[in-house]
C-alpha cells in the first residue's frame, strides 16, 4: 500500500511575503459565523447582501464577484510555494473547499499551512528535544498534547522528525495514546527514518515488532527496509531479505530495484546486478532510464558485449535517451572486444544527439583510431576536445604521444609530454614508455634513455614492459653490457618474450659475438622460451652462418613439431630442403612446397658454403633462381659476405652462378667489382666484368664500379677509354663517377683527357650535380682552358644547378687568372647574394686578384670587411696580403700587417711570411727591402734556407747585377747553405749572358768544381763557358 505519509517534504511557512488585499469599505462576512473574518483569497459564498467592488471605472460584474482576482492570486501563491518547497509540495486545495469547509479551515487557524497549529507546535516541541544534551521525558514534554492529536496528526509529527532518538521516544509515547492503532504506515515511517541515519539494528527490531503486532508488511515497508540495507552497503542482508520478500510474492517498485542495483554496482558486484536485473525483468517490473544505465554499465564491466548491446537497444526502443556514461560504457566495451564498426556507429549516434563526449569516451575512441591506424580522425578528435574544453587526462595524452610518434611528429609528441609533466599529471609508467618509444623510433636513443631515467628518479617501479623498452634502446646503440642487464631484469619478471630474445640475439650477431650468441641460444632453449617465427629465423641464421649443420637440423625438426609455426612457409621450405634425401627427386621434393621461402633457401645456401658442400650449393642455387625473388636473395647472401669481409665465399658464389649459366644481378656484380678495386685485384675485377657482360649489356652501376676500380689501380687510360666507349653508347655514368675520373686525370696531369671528358659531358647532356660541375671547372682551370671553364660555369647557371662556395671561389680564380677582374667581382657579388656563408678562402682569393690588378684600395677594403664579419685572417691570408703590398711598394701597410700578425700570434718563428716578402721585393726590384727582410730573420733567430736567398739571387741575375748575385751566392755558402743545381746553373748562365765568361769560370773553379760532377745540367753550362773563352775543361 502506498501512503502519502512517506513524503519527507517539510511544509512550514512559505519563504515569501504574501501580497496584501486592497482595503475595501465592505468586509467579508460569513453567514454562519459572522464574528470570524474569512481568508481574503476565499471564494464568495454567494451572499446577496455583499456589496460589489467599487472602482473608478466599474466593469461588468462577473457571475461570481471577485473570482478572477482570487484565482490569479491563488496561482501566484502556489507557484511561489512550489518553487520554495519543491515539485512534490502538498499545497492546500483552496478552490475545491465549500463555504462550510472554509469556516472549518479558519477555525483550525492554519493560515495557509499544511497542518494545524497544534500539529506544528507538537513537531517543534519534539524537535526541540534534540537541543538538550540528555534529551527529555517524552511523556512530560507531550503532556499538554494528550488527547489533542489524532492518529493522523501523530503520524505527521513522527514523519517530520529528523533525529532517531526523537523518533524512538515519540513512537513509544505514540503507542500509549488512545487514538493509536497499529498500522504498517506508521512502522514504515519509523523504518524510513531509522534507515536514513543508518540505525539498521533498530530498523530490524522495528520490522520484527511490526510482524509481532500482526501488521502485514506491504511493498512500501519491504522496499524501505531493502533501501536501508542498500544505502549502508549491507548487501548480504539485503539479498537475504529480498529472497524473503520474493517468497511472500510482494512486487517491489522500480525505485526500490534501482536503489538495490545502484548499491550493488557501487561495490562492483556486477554479477549480482545482472542477476537482480533478470529477476526484475521476470517479474515484469518496468525499468526506468536509470535502471538501464546501471544494467548496461554492469554488462560492460563484465565484458558481456552482446547482452550490453541488447539492453542498450531495448533502452533506446523504449524511448529513453541514454546518458553519456552509458554510451561511454558500451563504446569502451566494443573497442575492447574489437567490434570497431559498432563502436564508431555508437559514437556517431551519440554525437548526433548533441551529447558532448567525456574524456573517458574520447580515450576509448582515440584507442580505436590508434589500433585502426586512422590517425587523421584521432587528431581531429583531439582538436574537438580542445574546442569543447574536454580535459585530457594522462591516458589520452599518452595515446596522443603514440599517435604523434607514428606520424613522425616527434617534436609535437615531446611538446605534449612536457606539457603533461608541467601539469603534474605525469604519473603513469605507460606515458613515460610511450615517449621513450617515440624517441627510439626517431633514432634519438639518448633521449629515450633519459625519459626512462626520469621515470626511475620519480620512484615509479620498473615493469616488464619498461625492461623491454630499455633492452630495445641498448640493442640499438649496441651497448652489450647494459642490454644484458636489462635482459636479466626482464627475466626476473617472468619468462622473456620472443621479441626481446630476438633483439638480444641480433645484437650478438651484429657484433660478431659468436660464442655469446651460441650460449644465449642454449640458455633460452633450456628455459623453454616460447619461440615465434622471427626468433626461429634468427637462431637458424646464426646456425647457418657458423656452419652448425647438426644444430640446424635439430632446430628444423623442433619447428616441425610446433603447431604454431609448422605451417609457416619458412619452416616448410627448410624442412623439405634439409630432409630431401627421403625423396627420390630432390628438386621435386623442394618444388612440392606451395611457395618457396627465399630467406630460408638463402640461409641454407650460407650453411652449405660454410660446410664446403658445392653440390648442395649448386642445387640450392638452381632452386633459388626458379623463384621470383631468388635472384635478389642470392644477391643478399653475396652482399652479406662482402659486408662481413668474407670475399672468398662471395667469389665462389659468383663463379658458381656464372658456371651454371645463371645471371647475377647488376648490383651484386657492381659490389664485387668495387671490392676487387679496393683490394687492387684488377685482374679479378676485369674477369667478372667481362663474364657478366656476356649474357646482357652492362648496367650503369657495373660500369661505374669498373671505372672506379681502374682509377684505384691507377689504370687511368683504361678508365678513360671505358668512359668514352660507354658514352658513345649513350650511357651516363652519373656525376659521382665523372667527378672521380676527371679529378684523377687532372691530378696526374692528363689535362687533354680531362678536357675530352668535359666536352663529352656537355655535348651528351649528361647529368651533373654541383660537385660534378665544380670538378670540371677546376680541371679546366688547371689545364689553362679558361674559356672552357667559363662556358661550363655558364652552362651550370643556365641548367639551374645551385652553385656552392667552391664554385664561386674557382670562378674567381678563373677570371682572375684571365685578368678579367670585373667578372671576378661579379662572381664575388653573386656569392654575396646567394646567402651562402663566405669563408676566409674566398675573401683571400678575391683580395689576391684585386692586388694583382693593382686595386690596392679595394683589396684593403675587402680585408677590413672580412674582419668586420667576424672572420679572423689566418697566416695564409696575411702572407698573401703582405706580398701584394710589398709588390706595390706599400711598406707602411706591410709593417702594419706584420705588427697585426705578431699581435694575433701568426708571426712567431714563421719563415713563410718572410719568404713571401723576399719574393715580392725581389720580383719588384726592391733589393734593399728584400735584404732587410733577410737581416730581420737573422736578428729574430729564424734559420735561413736556400728558398729565402734564391729569389734575391735570381732577381740579381735577371737584372744583370752579377757582382750582387755572386755576393748572395757567397752569403749562402757562409751561412752553411749548400746551393742546389738550379742556383749554380742560374748564376753561371748569368755570367755567360753578360759576357763575363771568365768570371763565371773563376767562380766555378773556386766554388763548384768538386760538387757538380754528377749534375749533367751544370756540366753542360760549364762546357759552354769554356767554349766561349776557347779553353778546354
Amino acid at each position: 500500500m502506498k501512503s502519502d505519509f512517506l513524503t519527507s517534504t517539510t511544509h512550514l511557512h512559505p519563504s515569501i511575503s504574501l501580497p496584501k488585499i486592497p482595503s475595501r469599505k465592505s468586509t467579508i462576512k460569513c453567514s454562519s459565523l459572522p464574528g470570524v473574518r474569512p481568508d481574503p483569497w476565499s471564494l464568495s459564498d454567494g451572499n446577496p447582501e455583499r456589496p460589489k467592488p467599487r472602482y473608478e471605472r466599474p466593469k461588468h460584474p462577473l457571475s461570481d464577484d471577485d473570482a478572477r482576482r482570487i484565482i490569479k492570486k491563488k496561482a501566484q501563491y502556489l507557484s511561489t510555494l512550489r518553487r520554495n518547497q519543491g515539485s512534490h509540495a502538498m499545497t492546500p486545495k483552496w478552490i475545491k473547499r465549500t463555504p462550510e469547509q472554509m469556516v472549518q479551515y479558519l477555525e483550525d487557524d492554519r493560515n495557509g499551512q499544511m497542518y494545524g497549529k497544534h500539529v506544528v507546535a507538537a513537531i517543534k516541541k519534539v524537535r526541540g528535544l534534540s537541543q538538550r544534551r540528555e534529551g527529555g521525558d517524552m511523556r512530560v514534554v507531550m503532556g499538554s498534547f494528550v488527547a489533542k492529536l489524532s492518529f493522523r496528526d501523530m503520524c505527521v509529527v513522527l514523519k517530520e522528525q529528523r533525529g532517531w532518538r526523537q523518533v524512538r521516544d515519540f513512537f513509544a509515547w505514540m503507542k500509549l495514546q488512545l487514538s493509536y492503532r497499529p498500522s504498517v504506515v506508521v512502522y514504515t515511517i519509523v523504518l524510513r527514518l531509522y534507515g536514513q541515519v543508518g540505525k539498521i539494528k533498530l530498523a530490524e527490531e522495528t520490522f520484527l515488532e511490526m510482524l509481532e503486532v500482526g501488521c502485514e508488511p506491504d511493498a512500501v515497508a519491504c522496499g524501505t527496509m531493502l533501501c536501508t540495507y542498500a544505502r549502508w552497503g549491507r548487501h548480504n542482508a539485503m539479498l537475504t531479505f529480498y529472497k524473503a520478500v520474493q517468497e511472500r510474492r510482494i512486487t517491489l517498485s522500480t525505485s526500490v530495484y534501482n536503489f538495490m542495483l545502484s548499491s550493488l554496482q557501487k561495490k562492483s558486484l556486477h554479477d549480482k546486478v545482472i542477476d537482480l536485473w533478470l529477476e526484475m525483468v521476470e517479474r515484469g517490473v518496468p525499468p526506468t532510464e536509470f535502471t538501464y544505465t546501471l544494467v548496461v554499465s554492469s554488462y560492460a564491466k563484465q565484458g558481456f558485449n552482446e547482452d550490453a548491446l541488447q539492453a542498450f537497444g531495448e533502452m533506446k526502443s523504449l524511448g529513453f535517451v541514454p546518458e553519456e556514461v552509458t554510451y561511454s560504457s558500451v563504446i569502451s566495451l566494443c573497442v575492447k572486444a574489437g567490434d570497431w564498426d559498432q563502436a564508431l556507429r555508437l559514437y556517431e549516434d551519440m554525437r548526433s544527439l548533441g551529447i558532448t563526449p567525456s574524456n573517458y569516451t574520447c580515450s576509448s575512441m582515440l584507442s580505436l583510431y590508434y589500433k585502426t591506424e586512422n590517425y587523421p580522425k584521432a587528431l581531429a578528435l583531439f582538436a574537438d576536445m580542445e574546442r569543447f574544453k574536454i580535459p585530457a587526462d594522462e591516458v589520452i595524452r599518452g595515446l596522443i604521444i603514440r599517435i604523434y610518434g607514428k606520424l613522425g611528429l616527434f617534436h609535437d609528441a615531446e611538446t605534449i609530454f612536457e606539457e603533461t609533466k608541467r601539469l603534474n599529471i605525469l604519473s603513469d609508467e605507460k606515458t613515460y614508455l610511450a615517449m621513450s618509444q617515440v624517441h627510439l623510433n626517431s633514432g634519438n636513443v639518448a633521449k629515450a634513455l633519459d625519459v626512462i631515467e626520469m621515470m626511475k628518479t620519480r620512484d615509479i617501479p620498473i615493469s616488464r614492459f619498461a625492461y623491454i623498452v630499455m633492452l630495445q634502446c641498448y640493442a640499438k646503440i649496441q651497448n652489450v653490457d647494459s642490454a644484458e642487464d636489462a635482459f636479466r631484469g626482464l627475466s626476473k619478471t617472468g619468462l622473456p618474450d620472443a621479441s626481446s630474445c630476438n633483439d638480444m640475439l641480433n645484437l650478438y650477431a651484429r657484433l660478431s659475438l659468436r660464442e655469446k650468441a651460441k650460449g644465449f641460444i642454449k640458455q633460452i632453449m633450456a628455459d623453454q622460451v616460447h619461440f615465434d617465427v622471427e626468433l626461429y629465423k634468427t637462431v637458424m641464421r646464426v646456425y647457418c652462418k657458423e656452419g652448425m649443420v647438426a644444430e640446424a637440423q635439430e632446430l628444423v625438426e623442433k619447428m616441425g613439431r610446433e603447431a604454431v609455426v609448422k605451417d609457416n612457409r619458412f619452416v616448410q621450405t627448410l624442412a623439405e630442403a634439409m630432409h630431401s634425401e627421403r625423396n627420390k627427386d630432390k628438386d621435386e621434393a623442394v618444388i612440392n612446397v606451395s611457395r618457396l621461402d627465399v630467406t630460408a633457401l638463402g640461409m641454407l645456401l650460407n650453411l652449405r658454403l660454410k660446410q664446403g658442400n658445392l653440390n648442395e650449393t649448386k642445387g640450392i642455387l638452381s632452386l633459388m633462381f626458379k623463384t621470383d625473388l631468388g635472384s635478389a636473395a642470392v644477391n643478399r647472401v653475396i652482399s652479406g659476405f662482402v659486408r662481413e669481409g668474407d670475399i672468398s665465399k662471395a667469389e665462389i658464389l659468383a663463379d658458381l652462378i656464372i658456371r651454371l649459366g645463371l645471371s647475377i644481378e647488376e648490383e651484386t656484380v657492381a659490389t664485387l667489382i668495387a671490392v676487387y678495386g679496393k683490394q687492387q685485384k684488377l685482374k679479378e675485377a676485369k674477369r667478372l666484368y667481362l663474364a657478366a657482360g656476356e649474357s646482357k649489356p652492362q648496367g650503369k652501376s657495373v660500369i661505374n664500379s669498373m671505372i672506379d676500380a681502374y682509377v684505384r689501380c691507377s689504370w687511368l687510360e683504361a678508365a678513360y677509354r671505358l668512359f668514352m666507349e660507354t658514352a658513345e653508347k649513350g650511357c651516363d655514368p652519373g656525376p659521382v663517377t665523372i667527378s672521380i675520373l676527371v679529378n684523377a686525370l687532372t691530378n696526374r696531369g692528363k689535362h687533354r683527357e680531362a678536357e675530352d671528358i668535359s666536352q663529352t659531358c656537355l655535348e651528351k647532356n649528361m647529368e651533373l650535380d654541383t660537385v660534378g660541375y665544380n670538378t670540371l671547372i677546376k680541371a679546366m682551370l688547371e689545364a689553362g682552358k679558361l674559356k672552357c671553364a667559363s662556358e661550363i660555369y655558364e652552362r651550370m647557371c643556365n641548367s639551374g644547378v645551385p652553385c656552392s662556395i667552391q664554385t664561386y671561389n674557382t670562378m674567381i680564380s678563373v677570371y682572375g687568372r684571365g685578368q678579367q677582374v670585373d667578372k671576378a667581382i661579379e662572381v664575388f657579388n653573386s656569392a654575396r647574394r646567394s646567402g651562402l656563408y663566405l669563408d676566409e678562402k674566398i675573401y683571400t682569393n678575391m683580395i689576391m686578384h684585386y692586388g694583382k690588378a693593382g686595386k690596392m684600395s679595394e683589396a684593403l677594403a675587402l680585408f677590413s670587411e672580412m674582419q668586420k664579419k667576424g672572420i679572423k685572417p689566418g697566416t695564409t691570408s696575411y702572407n698573401m696580403l703582405v706580398k701584394i703590398c710589398a709588390t706595390r711598394g706599400l711598406h707602411h701597410e706591410v709593417n702594419k700587417f706584420l705588427q697585426a700578425m705578431e699581435r694575433n700570434g701568426h708571426f712567431t718563428d714563421n719563415s713563410s711570411t718572410y719568404l713571401c716578402l723576399i719574393q715580392a721585393y725581389a720580383e719588384s726590384s726592391q733589393y734593399e727591402e728584400a735584404e732587410r727582410m733577410i737581416t730581420l730573420m737573422q736578428e729574430k733567430g729564424i734559420s735561413l734556407s736556400q728558398i729565402h736567398l734564391s729569389p734575391l739571387l735570381y732577381a740579381f741575375v735577371k737584372a744583370g747585377m752579377m757582382d750582387e748575385a755572386r755576393r748572395i751566392y757567397y752569403k749562402m755558402s757562409e751561412a752553411g747553405i749548400s746551393p742546389d743545381s738550379a742556383c749554380k746553373r742560374t748564376i753561371l748562365k748569368g755570367y755567360m749572358n753578360c759576357g763575363e765568361a771568365e768570371k763565371g769560370i773563376l767562380l766555378y773553379e773556386k766554388m763548384m768544381r768538386n760538387s757538380v760532377e754528377d749534375d749533367r745540367f751544370v756540366t753542360r753550362v760549364v762546357q759552354d763557358l769554356y767554349n766561349v773563352v776557347g779553353k778546354e775543361q
